[in-house]
């Protein structure tokens, strides 16, 4: 059988696989070539959120000459499931946890390490404070699987750990507060303290930041940047929060003391660079 059609078959049952399993959480995806792009992934694998008039669908594309690809758990009272692509020349897996949060669906790039069904993929994007805290606490199973309990409270990618002993020294509360993942959609804050870290410049076409020098040296070569809408931040600060936590897709949260502010791991993925939605 010609090369060019045994590819095409694997395509179909590797799509038809992929739509069982996405199916048992109550997702819809796409596998190919799909609406939400016009070519396929340099990398071989791409993985989005999209959305059409059925509402939101997950969005892949695959390389099935490149990339194998493999559910290893579904776990539909939770809608979740963790799907993981094998380089076929023996290269790292990459793992992505699919599932429904509050309002919509998402993608998370898991960690390189031992997850290996629903719950590890979870626990593994919890970062180490949140980890330690819910240790002290000695929660449950079950609660930790909770956006809210007594070693944190979340809201999508963020983490909030309690400190109500903290004190923020007088006037490093910022009203009104952004807080973001490189261009994800901000999360504001109500009242936001940082300690430490540097100052950092960031704009539209810089949302990592530029230290002061880097920022000047930008300038220099580029003046006509110096009228854009530029924020004086904290990088590498340590982030308090407190009050009403707001974000267009998730519950208002509301802090009643001082949180120690974390963000997931999932910045640590090699996979998140097949991620396109995140937020």
């Amino acid at each position: 059988m010609p090369e060019k059609i045994c590819l095409l078959i694997l395509d179909k049952v590797m799509g038809n696989l992929l739509q069982e399993k996405f199916a048992n959480i109550g997702a819809r995806v796409l596998v190919g070539e799909s609406p939400a792009k016009s070519r396929r992934s340099e990398r071989g694998i791409e993985l989005n959120v999209g959305s059409d008039r059925k509402g939101e669908f997950f969005d892949l594309t695959v390389d099935s000459r490149r990339f194998g690809l493999e559910v290893l758990d579904v776990q539909p009272r939770l809608r979740h499931l963790l799907l993981m692509a094998r380089a076929k020349d023996g290269g790292d897996k990459e793992k992505f946890l699919c599932g429904h949060d509050e309002r919509h669906w998402f993608v998370a790039a898991v960690p390189p390490g031992s997850a290996s069904n629903v719950i590890t993929a979870m626990e593994a994007l919890k970062p180490p404070a949140v980890v330690a805290a819910q240790a002290r606490h000695g929660l449950s199973a079950s609660d930790r699987l909770g956006r809210r309990n007594a070693a944190y409270v979340r809201q999508g990618e963020w983490f909030f750990v309690p400190v109500p002993e903290f004190v923020p020294v007088n006037g490093t509360i910022l009203p009104n507060e952004p807080i973001r993942r490189g261009r994800g959609k901000a999360h504001w804050v109500e009242f936001l303290a940082r300690v430490g870290g540097e100052t950092v410049y960031v704009s539209r076409h810089y949302p990592q930041g530029l230290t002061e020098e880097k920022y000047r040296l930008m300038l220099a070569r580029r003046p006509h940047l110096r009228n854009e809408a530029w924020r004086t931040m904290r990088r590498g600060a340590g982030v308090y929060a407190r009050g009403r936590v707001r974000h267009p897709d998730h519950k208002t949260i509301v802090l009643g003391c001082w949180h120690s502010v974390f963000m997931n791991t999932e910045s640590e993925a090699p996979a998140m660079r097949s991620v396109v939605f995140l937020d």
